[in-house]
């Protein structure tokens, strides 16, 4: 069953935040858009390309209001460890938004993105202020997920809600939006038809 549309489920972990141990709860991001992503394990193979890839955009996703929380079934010496490690003998180099233990495997479950062998999917799950799940994106492992194309659905999922209007495939900041109703949808067409 999709999460989409309903209450992101909450959860209260242990967390690395840039080199401190913290507990953290989703309740703590309410009021602000969430990037919430699963990997599978520490130490292995595409996973660093995807969290410093957030890492290296972090600042972007903050001007949008929006922060980035990465989860897996590691614990937090695990991910301290590995956050220790540079990113040239395949460690995170110092990545700053949190990395959440999810030993028992709850949130990976709760999140219906747990794997038999126990390790978690590539989930991504774009939570919107009041803590609804807007977007998600489930990849298997063996391929990573786009940064960019998670800023742009954010982009759009914002303007949205703002504007009232929707956006049509490949929208972009700076294209236009279409009025959900017949004559603002006819309008949008008759600019854009071929």
């Amino acid at each position: 069953m999709s999460l989409i549309g309903q209450k992101a489920p909450a959860f209260k972990a242990d967390a690395l935040v840039g080199n401190e141990f913290k507990n953290l709860s989703l309740e703590d991001y309410r009021g602000k858009w969430t990037i919430l992503f699963f990997y599978p394990l520490n130490f292995t193979f595409v996973c660093p390309t995807e969290i410093t890839g957030f890492q290296d955009r972090l600042s972007e996703f903050r001007e949008l209001g929006a922060e980035v929380i990465a989860v897996s079934v590691d614990s937090k010496f695990s991910h301290l460890a590995w956050n220790s490690t540079p990113r040239t003998k395949g460690g995170l180099g110092g990545i700053q938004y949190p990395l959440v233990a999810d030993l028992n495997k709850e949130i990976s479950r709760s999140y219906d993105v747990l794997l038999p062998s126990g390790v978690a999917l590539r989930g991504l799950f774009l939570i919107d202020p009041d803590g609804t799940i807007q977007h998600s994106t489930i990849n298997n492992l063996s391929v990573g997920r786009n940064v960019d194309e998670t800023l742009r659905v954010l982009r759009a999922f914002q303007t949205a809600q703002k504007t009232g209007d929707v956006c049509p495939m490949n929208w972009t900041p700076g294209k236009d939006t279409m009025t959900p109703n017949p004559k603002g949808a006819q309008a949008w067409f008759e600019r854009h038809g071929k």
